[in-house]
């Protein structure tokens, strides 16, 4: 995306802190997105369809259902508060006229259903129009029930609510290519739920040792493969990815595939472990490549090749002097996620003082970009952000020590086939739109 790309934002204030938004999902068509908060609802956005009396209004996104998806509960066994906070959202494939999908706090995942009512039956022959049964002696004809005209109506329903299946917090759904089956993955187990049982599910992974002590890593991430229903991947804190396949046991203990980058001895510090723990992996839609997000990077992964990434990008590499104050902050902790276009030629990633970046494949060209106020407005422009480390700073550069920590993109979603974008910044939810370009640069 450059200089001279166009583009469209709405923007949608969540209105306390605590309803920061936690995640942002297209469904498989981007026709819906949904957004999850730290106050356990979910809000889905519905694309306008494209007017020609309003072009600069095509493709906006607007509110078509919010609901309470979660809600704060206790653990009286462990005397442990469970906040509402949703984890992950992610949509099934369409089978009907109704959309589905999954949602997870800490502790427990819910199956909803999303319908649409826009008829209303009449002329019942037992009930009046109040819907209270008529007296029997007074019905002395016979008519058929019609349907009639009647507003909009989106009815959100639980179908399935999957509980007791993690001792610890669930950091990742994913959705089967099979679509009957998910999993979901806490810090040291990997679960394989079918979507019509919801009283027992099958662990795939367990890494707990018998000693919690001797414990050194845990799962962060893990996500199925988008064509093959027997492989998934999970992620750990320590910088690797295991590739599983179900066909070879029932627990996939022992990986198919172990991916993992030799460190390096001349960067080795005291804070190498923490800033090497991947946050978030994605399968590309063609299944052929995996991208990964550390503190400091995103990496491009081979499926075929195991020892080193195919590419790996430096998002805010100017932070690395500042390793020290972001430990101190707990900043060093904070896990972003990464994106892939539709067609996996650019990759996007979340970083602070509301900056994101984007990094074509291609042309090898990347750009710092920022979701803010200014860049609010209908057709607004989105002009590339320089952060300089020392000497002389160009006009519209930003000191790494003028950054502000507080303002962080960690979620961030990509339409499945357009140059749409999502991003979300703390409780605000900012959609651009590429107007002008049919590819981002």
């Amino acid at each position: 995306m450059g200089e001279d790309t166009d583009t469209r934002k709405i923007n949608h204030s969540f209105l306390r802190d605590h309803n920061y938004v936690t995640e942002v999902e297209f469904n498989h068509t981007g026709e819906l997105l949904a957004t999850g908060d730290k106050g356990g609802r979910v809000v889905i956005f519905q694309r306008e369809p494209e007017s020609k009396n309003e072009p600069y209004n095509q493709g906006e996104y607007n509110v078509y259902s919010t609901f309470q998806s979660h809600e704060p509960e206790f653990d009286y066994l462990k005397s442990l508060e469970i906040e509402e906070k949703i984890n992950k959202i992610k949509w099934l494939p369409q089978q009907n006229a109704a959309h589905s999908l999954l949602s997870t706090n800490d502790k427990t995942i819910k199956l909803w259903k999303i319908t649409e009512r826009d008829k209303r039956p009449e002329g019942y022959n037992l009930k009046d129009e109040e819907g209270k049964l008529k007296d029997l002696s007074t019905v002395t004809s016979l008519q058929v029930p019609v349907l009639k005209p009647m507003d909009l109506m989106v009815e959100v329903t639980p179908r399935r609510i999957f509980a007791n299946g993690h001792t610890y917090h669930v950091n990742s759904i994913s959705v089967n290519s099979d679509c009957e089956t998910y999993m979901s993955a806490d810090d040291l187990r990997i679960n394989l739920w079918h979507l019509a049982i919801t009283d027992r599910s099958f662990n795939i992974v367990d890494i707990k040792p018998a000693n919690m002590e001797d414990l050194t890593e845990v799962i962060t991430a893990s996500e199925f493969h988008p064509h093959h229903c027997n492989l998934f991947v999970y992620s750990s804190s320590k910088g690797s990815l295991r590739l599983c396949d179900m066909r070879a046991s029932a627990l996939c203990d022992k990986h198919s595939k172990l991916y993992e980058e030799p460190e390096d001895p001349s960067n080795r510090s005291f804070f190498s472990e923490i800033i090497s723990s991947v946050s978030d992996v994605k399968f590309s839609h063609s299944g052929r490549y995996m991208l990964t997000r550390d503190y400091l990077t995103v990496k491009v992964w081979d499926l075929n090749m195991e020892t080193k990434p195919v590419e790996t990008y430096q998002v805010h590499d100017y932070l690395r002097s500042k390793l020290c104050s972001l430990y101190e902050n707990d900043c060093i902790f904070d896990k972003f996620e990464c994106a892939w276009n539709g067609s996996d030629s650019v990759i996007m990633t979340g970083a602070y003082n509301n900056f994101f970046r984007m990094f074509d494949r291609n042309t090898k060209r990347d750009v710092t970009l920022e979701a803010s106020r200014e860049s609010s407005k209908p057709r607004a422009i989105l002009k590339p952000r320089r952060v300089c480390v020392g000497g002389k700073r160009r006009k519209d550069d930003i000191s790494v020590d003028s950054l502000d920590f507080t303002k962080k993109i960690l979620h961030t979603a990509w339409h499945p086939t357009e140059n749409i974008i999502a991003i979300a910044a703390t409780n605000n939810l900012y959609i651009f739109q590429d107007k002008v370009n049919s590819e981002m640069h």
